[in-house]
C-alpha cells in the first residue's frame, strides 16, 4: 500500500499533504525539518514549505 502512495505522489508536496500521507501533524514536519529528519525547502522566502517527492520517498525507505 505505501508502494502505492509513493508511486502517486506529486514532484512536490506541501506540509499539509505530507502530515496527511505520514499521519503525523504539520508541527511534527516543522520539528522533523529542524532536527533534519525530514527537510523541507521554501522555493521563495515568502513561500510555505515544500517537499519533494525523492525526500518523502527515501524518508519511507528509511522508515521500513
Amino acid at each position: 500500500m505505501a508502494k502505492e502512495k509513493e508511486q502517486n505522489l506529486p514532484e512536490l508536496l506541501s506540509i499539509t499533504e505530507i502530515a496527511k500521507l505520514l499521519g503525523v501533524s504539520t508541527m511534527t514536519l516543522r520539528r522533523w525539518d529542524t532536527k533534519g529528519i525530514l527537510k523541507s525547502f521554501r522555493p521563495t522566502p515568502s513561500s510555505q514549505r515544500r517537499y519533494r517527492r525523492v525526500d518523502v520517498e527515501k524518508f519511507l525507505e528509511n522508515k521500513k
